[in-house]
């Protein structure tokens, strides 16, 4: 009996941990289309752009390991220092260190891309925003805003409860 509990309890938790993950790389990987859709826009006149499946199946590979690291740092309770903060405090910072990982996730991305088509590591840095460091540190801000409603509904559920942000969300309300 006690062994059937415990399966059914790993089960539980097994499911409850597979809808956080889809919920954040679905977040995570409408923003990437929505940036790399942003880029191709850019960046039409001026190059041959890759193909949008292409960018789109980068994307969805990013959002998955994003989404993991996301996971594996909510287990190792990243970012507890502001518990007892005020809520401002976590998002903005969850929102600031993310915005850098995924910028250098990018990055990466974009020189092995290059390395793939034999180009070198300088030809093969990503120029949005005008390339370089300002335009990284562009990209960044631009991540940094956009992640900011994705930690506030976290943060808002962990300090409220999951069911009962649902429940504002998602119920009817009577006047």
């Amino acid at each position: 009996m006690i062994e059937n509990q415990q399966k059914t309890s790993l089960k539980e938790k097994a499911i409850s941990e597979a809808k956080k993950f889809a919920v954040i790389v679905g977040y995570l990987w409408v923003l990437l289309v929505l940036f790399e859709i942003h880029k191709i826009t850019i960046l039409r006149g001026q190059n041959p752009a890759t193909p949008l499946g292409y960018r789109v199946g980068f994307a969805f590979v990013n959002a998955l390991i994003l989404g993991k690291i996301i996971l594996i740092a909510d287990a190792f309770s990243f970012g507890e220092g502001f518990k007892n903060r005020p809520l401002v405090y976590a998002i903005l910072f969850k929102s600031a260190v993310f915005s850098v990982l995924l910028v250098c996730f990018d990055i990466l991305e974009e020189v092995i891309v290059g390395l793939v088509h034999h180009k070198t590591i300088t030809q093969s840095m990503p120029t949005l925003g005008g390339g370089g460091v300002a335009g990284m540190l562009l990209v960044a801000l631009m991540v940094f805003i956009v992640l900011i409603p994705f930690f506030s509904f976290r943060e808002i559920a962990r300090v409220i409860g999951e069911d009962e942000l649902l429940s504002i969300l998602f119920k009817r309300r009577t006047s």
